[in-house]
């Protein structure tokens, strides 16, 4: 077991070499982006990657406090569903009105990869395999559906 102090450290250890990895990679739009801290430009709205000692899953999560924006937001996702899939190239889970770790509802597209843990520098490399290819998939996605949710900022 870890004490927090050291599971922060380990956390903050793989994020920063992840970070450092994908750094050199443009943006769809050919910019420099922060992939680990990616802004989507609308409140509420975030691409988020996650590691633990039992998974990793990357996703789009819909935190707006009003279920009803949030549905919205998750339907209009939904209307770009084919555009989504020809950018990402796999089926992802669609979840409306789930809780997170916090208790809060949110809405999310997620894929899970099982079996890896943050913890363990030899799943790393998986990590990174998994995370890397589905932020850029997901940059471009954003680069040309964002516009379908100015009515969000």
């Amino acid at each position: 077991m870890y004490s927090r102090d050291q599971a922060s450290q380990i956390k903050q250890a793989f994020w920063t070499a992840f970070g450092q990895y994908i750094a050199p990679q443009p943006s769809a739009d050919g910019l420099r982006t922060n992939w680990v801290n990616y802004k989507t430009g609308i409140k509420h709205l975030h691409f988020k990657m996650q590691a633990d000692k039992r998974s990793a899953f990357i996703g789009i999560e819909i935190s707006h406090p009003d279920l009803g924006i949030q549905e919205l937001i998750f339907d209009q996702f939904k209307e770009l569903k084919t555009v989504f899939n020809a950018s990402i190239g796999e089926e992802w889970d669609w979840q409306l009105h789930t809780t997170d770790d916090n208790h809060k509802t949110v809405s999310r597209i997620i894929k899970t990869l099982p079996n890896v843990s943050v913890f363990n520098q030899n799943d790393w490399p998986a990590l990174i395999c998994f995370f890397k290819p589905r932020i850029i998939a997901l940059d471009d996605f954003w680069s040309t559906a964002s516009y379908s949710f100015d009515l969000f900022k």
